[in-house]
């Protein structure tokens, strides 16, 4: 009979768990090294945020564009 040791059982962990963890450790890793206030102004609002959370909505809004730019582009075909 076999023995299961650690080394089989890591390896029975899928890729893309291994990748959710790595895209964790580097999330953290980045908020708690942008945790600085940063001040955001558009028009003659000034908003005042840590930077992290700045970053984070920029992103969050990239995405949304992206998303409604292919659903658009999709539609005309």
């Amino acid at each position: 009979m076999t023995e299961q040791g650690p080394r089989n059982r890591l390896g029975a962990v899928p890729p893309r768990v291994w990748l959710a963890l790595v895209l964790l450790v580097l999330a953290i890793v980045f908020i708690l090294q942008n945790r600085q206030e940063a001040a955001i102004q558009l028009f003659m609002i000034v908003v005042t945020a840590p930077l992290w959370i700045t970053l984070v909505a920029c992103v969050a809004i990239g995405m949304l564009i992206g998303a409604l730019m292919s659903r658009r582009g999709g539609q005309r075909r």
